[in-house]
């Protein structure tokens, strides 16, 4: 239910705009995402520098909907409430509607999704916030019933219309205390420090990480990269019982159970229940990268030959499905096919794997994968790895050698047949997502693959150096219609570790060459005296700086900065670099004491500058 930040009632009318009316200007737009919404009765506009000058001129609120090609819920609210006359009515008239692809202003993104967590408790897709026209958000939430919503717009039009003076001024004070910045003068690092912070991240890792069924949480299931990997570089260094016992029933979990794609490979975005079982059936590529470097570092640190073989199935996945004819990788598989059903790409009735298996193949399918019963998704069932082979050999009384066999000729059948289905696939390429791909590749390489992933690095890196990168800035997306969007701190920061990757393994003068230049850009363009900039000429007020970013799904992207250039600096001196850092590593202690969950990725920075 939408709670409203700040509700009073004045008296003060704005005047409906005697300007030509607002029309949809999504319509053919290289964002899948934007143009799916192109005809819509919402008259959407671009978030740039004209649609932020017209709600000043107009003095109406903004109405700021991000989401993103494969997300579900995006898709429905869409249907209920953008494409419903009456609710796109009150749009156009009261307020400057906005559409933004997540994916193309992640920067943007970012504000609202902490804004509408730290107002709402929670946060999430279609995300709908509005924003005053001097730029500082008033109130925010995800997916509202239609219902809701239209009473929502004509509540919050009656309160504009009686006070926006007031409501500005609460959203400006809200902004300011919402976003403080605290940055160091100077450098203030030490060992003792970085243990506490270790300790203090323990500590909350074990009061929200669910030792029954894995991951953290007690609801939906994220699969949380950026702290399970700063956990077992933990391990590394302290080797406990406990966290060992966690770290791999977490790892179980997310590679037997509902999250991962069993007969194409890959992981999915999130689970919806505890207990890993159902998935959210969008495929990122960002989170399938981090995946597989997470599965490739545990089957070294536990010597586990079936982590290694996921994380190499992960890239598999990635160089196969998520491939583009234009070079580099696509940034989705939408998580509803192109009947309309969510999931439908990926789910098994029983009549059609009776005409596709033979019966002992489907008798150990049946087992493996929990297919018997009625099935609890709506439109069919959701492969989930539940028996092991031994098990199933004595329940069906085979030799185990028979069974692998039948499950993997079944495999192969049903993943054909299901080649035959269409599931949306958003080709736009995303500069940080192939960065990270990139790394992941790289890691595969050093993991004993470099036959066959090192021609696929090559070609990534190229493409992220000739298409996004011309020399003097980077361009965030890249798609059919050619460049598209101003990078942001984690493009440029996901590149330059990227590219620190390829460069030791290939130790190229002008590999390492492209490293400096990239490092030195993002510095000179996100790091100031207010601290760091999520994004250049963001037009959002709130949180124009921060003295730390926060691990979100990615790791946090001034912790790969400065690790990246910590490596750097082993290749190369450089003092100012060097200052920087230890700066960077100083500010935001107020903030990583009270969450130290969310910022792993900085604490362990902290540590392994000591």
């Amino acid at each position: 239910m939408w709670r409203p930040l700040f509700i009073c009632v004045l008296v003060f009318i704005i005047p409906l705009s005697s300007k030509a009316d607002l029309q949809n200007s999504l319509a053919g737009h290289s964002s899948a995402y934007l143009a799916m919404h192109g005809q819509d009765p919402v008259a959407w506009q671009q978030w740039n520098v004209d649609t932020v000058a017209r709600a000043k001129r107009e003095n109406k609120l903004l109405f700021v909907s991000s989401g993103y090609f494969s997300c579900h819920w995006c898709h429905v609210m869409q249907r209920e409430s953008y494409q419903n006359k009456a609710i796109a009515a009150l749009l156009n008239k009261y307020f400057i509607p906005v559409k933004v692809d997540r994916e193309i202003h992640a920067a943007l993104d970012s504000r609202l999704i902490e804004f509408v967590e730290k107002t709402q408790g929670y946060s999430g897709w279609p995300l709908n916030v509005f924003v005053s026209p001097e730029g500082y958000p008033l109130v925010g939430m995800v997916y509202v019933p239609p219902e809701n919503f239209k009473q929502l717009l004509e509540k919050l039009q009656e309160q504009w219309q009686a006070q926006s003076a007031e409501l500005k001024k609460l959203a400006r004070q809200a902004s300011d205390e919402l976003a403080r910045v605290n940055m160091a003068k100077r450098p203030n690092l030490s060992k003792v420090l970085a243990r506490e912070f270790e300790q203090s991240f323990l500590h909350q890792n074990y009061t929200l990480a669910d030792e029954m069924q894995g991951g953290f949480g007690q609801q939906n299931k994220f699969p949380s990269v950026p702290q399970l990997m700063v956990l077992l570089d933990i391990y590394q260094r302290h080797p406990k019982p406990r966290l060992k016992n966690f770290l791999e029933l977490t790892l179980n979990q997310m590679a037997s159970l509902g999250l991962r794609d069993h007969l194409g490979g890959g992981f999915f975005r999130y689970a919806v229940d505890p207990g890993w079982m159902i998935p959210h059936f969008e495929k990122m590529l960002y989170d399938n990268a981090l995946l597989a470097e997470l599965y490739l570092d545990a089957g070294k640190v536990f010597n586990n030959k079936l982590y290694k073989s996921i994380g190499f199935e992960t890239l598999d996945f990635m160089l196969r499905d998520m491939a583009t004819d234009k070079g580099g990788l696509a940034a989705s598989l939408s998580a509803v096919d192109d009947k309309g059903i969510e999931g439908g790409y990926y789910l098994w009735e029983h009549a059609e794997l009776k005409k596709i298996l033979t019966g002992d193949e489907l008798a150990v399918a049946n087992l493996v994968w929990q297919l018997e019963g009625p099935p609890d998704i709506e439109h069919g069932h959701h492969l989930v790895q539940a028996g092991n082979a031994d098990l199933i050999a004595k329940l069906l009384k085979k030799n185990q050698a028979l069974v692998l066999s039948l499950l993997e000729n079944a495999r192969v059948k049903m993943h054909k047949a299901r080649a035959k289905r269409h599931v949306p696939k958003d080709s736009k390429r995303i500069a940080a997502w192939n960065a990270l791909a990139l790394s992941a590749l790289v890691k595969g390489i050093k993991a004993g693959e470099k036959k066959k992933y090192f021609q696929a690095a090559k070609e990534l890196r190229n493409d992220l150096m000739q298409q996004h990168w011309d020399g003097k800035s980077l361009a965030r997306i890249v798609g059919k219609q050619g460049r598209l969007g101003k990078a942001s701190l984690e493009d440029y920061a996901y590149l330059a570790r990227g590219l620190l990757d390829w460069a030791k393994l290939t130790n190229s003068k002008d590999d390492w060459h492209a490293v400096e230049i990239i490092i030195k850009q993002t510095w000179q363009r996100f790091y100031t005296t207010s601290g760091w900039l999520l994004a250049e000429d963001m037009l959002l007020k709130y949180g124009e700086g921060q003295s730390t970013l926060a691990d979100g799904p990615m790791p946090s992207a001034s912790a790969v900065l400065i690790n990246t250039s910590s490596q750097f600096l082993k290749h190369k001196n450089d003092n100012k670099l060097r200052t920087r850092i230890e700066l960077a590593l100083s500010s935001g202690h107020e903030d990583i004491k009270r969450e130290p969950f969310w910022f792993a990725s900085h604490i362990e920075q902290m540590l392994s500058s000591q």
